[in-house]
């Protein structure tokens, strides 16, 4: 039945007695699977880097579910404990108030100092310090204060006299005082306005000021504010109070009116202000930090233009305020703004390195429809040569050596034969000469650098075969040490499965699309398998597991097939490839998807595409539903959890790079809220109360089409929920879900004998 407030539908209705199919017992084993893998893996290794300025190596290694922390000297090939993991559980224990165990530390994206007495690491997304001398923890960052900031505190209040930048001499300070800027000398005795056309609606923002080295110009950004969007929330089942809670949040949405960034230069003998002109920065997204050349000639800032369709490096020079172009990337679709960074090949496509103080650059580009890497001439910008070609895709660069002229990156798509998403190591000259393989072994590889480059990490895996972690010297890497090589044989003992790549062509008969396939638990040829799809498509990655996983697929214990496809508009292939999600995410690369079940189905007659269900989070929320509205002939099932259901209702930043500014008619033609009426199928939504990502607002929009139009839908409202939220009872109601859906039977009672939850 549906509640008018709209606070629950579930598939509970479809309830049973003792006698059903599935049983609480294969929902059980589905819950347990994650866990049950991971504590059978002997010598896994899970991550590595290098101590700073050292040859030595801190990693970690999973062993019969224990997680150990070592370091290793390559130096003289010893082998020790990186720190007391009894002492530093307790110490994250007492700042995150969570239980957390000596034998499972959550660290991830960790860094220590060459002393040893410094740890740095992520637990989820948040950063961590702590101090191994004292073992004590500090959050640089608390997440919680996502909510209750206050979007309307003016600048001024933020940019309070109280904050002074110094001047790399040390004769002047830098503040901002009544929207102005303004210098005081460093005896205190003479104050300076440099400034007098700061005000309460153009004021100079004090967290961009930049000195020049040689302490002769300021320079600073005056912002025109636009508007500030808010959410506001009503949390209604705060765990420290009875009354609900109404926090806000700041939130920009696609076609909001931005701040405007005016870049200005001050000299500060003669006081002189220059506004540097905005002709080659007419209309931008976001303007960088200004950083000042070494020889003080002036300063660099990177454009992003409104659109994302131009990129632009601009050189303003200190003498006379003129602006240049030294580097600029442009697409009649979208340029990827996000970065090339080291060991993170899911990032975007923009990467600049400064050579002899800007008088040449470094650049990636798609320039000729695949990632590669360019040396500009940082005086006009133009190409001096190409430095690496080919139908393959650059994916990080990790290291450069401006002395020797040579640069490491890692690279996919380039070995014949192999998975083009597979990353590899190389190393090439500045004049493209001397490319050279760094890891011949077939496989994903996860490579990291010495700081003095002699050095290399290569942990190696793919999803069917072990990982393994070793160390070489880069001059010859092809004799590598093998420091862990994890041992599969309890796994495999217990029943674990490795999942199955598989490839066919996709939309255009022409181009591999590449997924994986999780069998059923007692896979029986004979019998016929529901197929659920795990949807993610958004654009700015791929989504396909490469490396090695102990995880499973709860839904393989309920009798499913499920699998996981990197269709056409995802990231990490040609530009071309990539493009298909320009002003078109409802594409979701449905039907290169399509294509390749229908490819394995041919191969494979127990895989039934006749009873095809898809689930997905987020931008695969978005995915999950628009299955149905756009491809009802072939997805029958979807659980949509915390969708983007309207890309103008999400965040701007990550909207308006796939669907394009001005707000135009493709926003409705991929909305599902504009589309709900075509629904067809089950369809199950998931929303979190407190989804500080993902605006819930498009959720229940969702829910007021589906009514109107008279559809049948079930809503999963979950109280205080965040982004993905559901936790184990939403993963239950999934599952709940495809078995009524796609399998046909009835699901377990589980109302019956449950105890009083907290």
């Amino acid at each position: 039945m549906k509640i008018a407030a709209y606070v629950l539908l579930t598939t509970m209705s479809a309830t049973v007695a003792a006698s059903a199919a599935v049983t609480k017992e294969d929902y059980a084993r589905a819950a347990d699977l994650s866990k049950k893998y991971r504590g059978l893996t002997l010598q896994m290794p899970t991550e590595a880097h290098w101590v700073e300025n050292q040859h030595e190596l801190l990693y970690g290694e999973r062993d019969k579910g224990k997680l150990t922390f070592y370091l290793y000297d390559a130096d003289t090939g010893k082998t020790t404990p990186a720190f007391d993991q009894q002492k530093l559980a307790a110490a994250i224990s007492a700042v995150t108030h969570n239980d957390v165990s000596a034998d499972d530390l959550p660290l991830r994206q960790f860094e220590l100092n060459q002393q040893h007495t410094q740890l740095s690491f992520n637990i989820g997304y948040d950063p961590w310090r702590c101090d191994l001398s004292q073992y004590t923890c500090e959050h640089p960052q608390d997440r919680e204060s996502t909510f209750n900031e206050d979007p309307n505190l003016h600048p001024e209040l933020r940019n309070s006299h109280a904050r002074q930048l110094t001047s790399p001499d040390g004769k002047w300070k830098a503040m901002i005082l009544s929207y102005n800027v303004s210098l005081q000398s460093a005896d205190g005795k003479q104050t300076i306005e440099l400034s007098m056309d700061g005000s309460e609606g153009n004021y100079y923002d004090f967290d961009s000021l930049s000195w020049s080295p040689d302490s002769r110009h300021l320079a600073a950004y005056r912002i025109k504010p636009g508007y500030h969007r808010t959410i506001r929330f009503v949390e209604s089942s705060p765990k420290d109070q009875l009354q609900p809670l109404y926090p806000v949040i700041p939130y920009t949405k696609p076609g909001d009116v931005l701040d405007l960034q005016q870049p200005v230069l001050f000299d500060v003998t003669t006081h002189q202000q220059t506004d540097v002109e905005s002709t080659l920065f007419p209309n931008p997204f976001e303007l960088s930090p200004m950083q000042w050349w070494k020889d003080s000639r002036g300063f660099s800032f990177e454009y992003n233009a409104r659109g994302h369709q131009t990129y632009r490096v601009i050189d303003v020079n200190a003498a006379t305020g003129k602006p240049r172009v030294m580097a600029e990337e442009a697409s009649h679709t979208f340029v990827d703004y996000r970065r090339l960074v080291p060991n993170q090949q899911d990032t975007g496509k923009i990467y600049r390195y400064d050579l002899e103080d800007g008088k040449q650059v470094l650049w990636a580009s798609e320039r000729d429809g695949w990632e590669h890497l360019y040396l500009l001439d940082g005086t006009n910008g133009k190409v001096i040569r190409q430095i690496t070609h080919g139908d393959w895709v650059v994916r990080s660069v990790d290291r450069v050596d401006e002395k020797n002229h040579v640069i490491w990156f890692s690279a996919s798509g380039r070995t014949p034969g192999e998975d083009p998403y597979y990353v590899h190591a190389y190393r090439v000259n500045f004049d493209g000469t001397n490319l050279t393989e760094l890891t011949a072994s077939a496989g994903n590889h996860q490579v990291g650098y010495s700081e003095d480059g002699k050095l290399m990490y290569d942990l190696v895996s793919t999803v069917t075969t072990a990982p393994v972690l070793s160390i070489a010297h880069t001059d010859n890497a092809s004799h590598p040490t093998e420091l862990l090589h994890a041992d599969l044989h309890l796994m495999t003992a217990a029943g674990w499965q490795a999942p199955e790549p598989f490839h066919a062509k996709g939309r255009d008969g022409k181009t591999d699309i590449w997924g994986v396939v999780w069998k059923p638990a007692n896979f029986d040829p004979s019998k016929h398998y529901p197929v659920v799809e795990d949807i993610y498509a958004g654009p700015q990655g791929s989504f396909v597991p490469k490396s090695f996983i102990t995880w499973g697929q709860p839904l393989t214990e309920l009798g499913f097939v499920v699998v996981q496809i990197d269709g056409m508009g995802t990231n990490n292939r040609s530009k071309a490839f990539h493009d298909v999600a320009w002003k078109n995410l409802k594409d979701g690369g449905f039907e290169d998807r399509i294509a390749w079940h229908k490819a394995y189905a041919a191969q494979n007659p127990w895989y039934d595409i006749t009873r095809v269900g898809i689930f997905g989070t987020s931008a695969g929320g978005q995915n999950a539903m628009a299955a149905l509205l756009f491809h009802p002939e072939f997805y029958k099932v979807a659980v949509s959890n915390s969708g983007c259901q309207d890309n103008r209702m999400d965040k701007i930043w990550w909207n308006e790079q796939w669907m394009g500014w001005p707000i135009g008619p493709q926003y409705s033609a991929s909305s599902n809220v504009d589309n709900a009426w075509r629904l067809q199928g089950k369809l199950m939504l998931v929303v979190g109360e407190m989804d500080d990502n993902v605006d819930p607002s498009s959720a229940f929009q969702v829910v007021d089409r589906l009514e109107k139009a008279n559809k049948e839908f079930d809503l999963l409202y979950v109280p205080g929920g965040r982004h993905g939220a559901g936790g184990a009872y939403g993963q239950r109601e999934l599952e709940n879900f495809f078995v009524t859906g796609l399998l046909g039977e009835k699901i377990p009672d589980w109302n019956q004998g449950t105890a009083p939850g907290n």
